[in-house]
């Protein structure tokens, strides 16, 4: 019996369509996409060409028009929206460009947030020091240690993407799911956040999708995926 683990995400021949009055728009027209536990892989294209509708279905916060989204080789696209919600809250992060951070909440209460959302209240009352504790560890190591208290108002542009980061990461999930997460920062300061990254990746073993328009920071990852028009149309091996 092979004892090779199945891929963290599989897309197979996904179609995504939106109908818009009488109209239907394919944004994917047939995407097949495999990402392997610890695989850094790049997703480029220019605007339109599906990256974003893709790295949604993937994450599983929607389901495709047609096709198949796997992760760790179970069907995800038939389950219920509730499934769903669940496999994504323990398993896999997101890091987006413009942070989402609630802007009533300190940057410690909002790397809980997700946590919170994902138990009951008495789940997660039980669990509350472990939890308070492994939050303050990740803002630590994402070198916030002495913004815990800070809300986002508060916080550099750089800052509030660490904290998205930390957020990402403190269910400690199988793949992080990053969409232009530098497009909204400086060059000096996304140099220190994509650093901060691939430490963590290394750290930890992640597979990490990064869908980027900047080639640089694509030629660290271990593959480049290149997108047109809604499909995959080159897969480049870099490493």
């Amino acid at each position: 019996m092979s004892t090779e683990k199945p891929p963290v995400l599989h897309a197979a021949d996904v179609h995504k369509s939106y109908a818009i009055g009488n109209r239907r728009i394919e944004v994917l027209r047939g995407v097949n996409l495999t990402i392997n536990a610890g695989e850094t892989v790049a997703l480029l294209g220019a605007s339109g060409a599906g990256k974003s509708t893709l790295l949604h279905l993937l994450g599983l916060l929607d389901s495709p028009t047609r096709g198949e989204v796997q992760f760790s080789g179970e069907a995800t696209s038939d389950r219920s929206a509730a499934y769903r919600a669940k496999l994504r809250n323990r398993h896999i992060g997101f890091v987006f460009q413009f942070y989402h951070l609630i802007p009533e909440l300190t940057a410690l209460q909002n790397v809980l947030l997700a946590q919170m959302m994902g138990v009951s209240v008495l789940g997660y009352w039980r669990a509350r020091r472990r939890s308070h504790a492994a939050a303050r560890q990740m803002l630590e190591r994402v070198g916030l240690g002495e913004r815990l208290h800070h809300r986002p108002s508060e916080l550099s542009g750089g800052e509030r993407q660490r904290c998205a980061i930390a957020r990402a990461l403190l269910a400690n999930p199988s793949i992080v799911l990053a969409d232009e997460p530098t497009g909204n920062l400086d060059s000096q300061t996304a140099a220190g956040v994509v650093e901060l990254m691939f430490s963590i990746q290394r750290e930890r073993d992640l597979a990490f999708l990064l869908v980027t328009h900047d080639e640089s920071l694509a030629q660290r990852c271990d593959r480049i995926v290149r997108m047109k028009d809604g499909v995959v149309i080159e897969q480049e091996q870099v490493r």
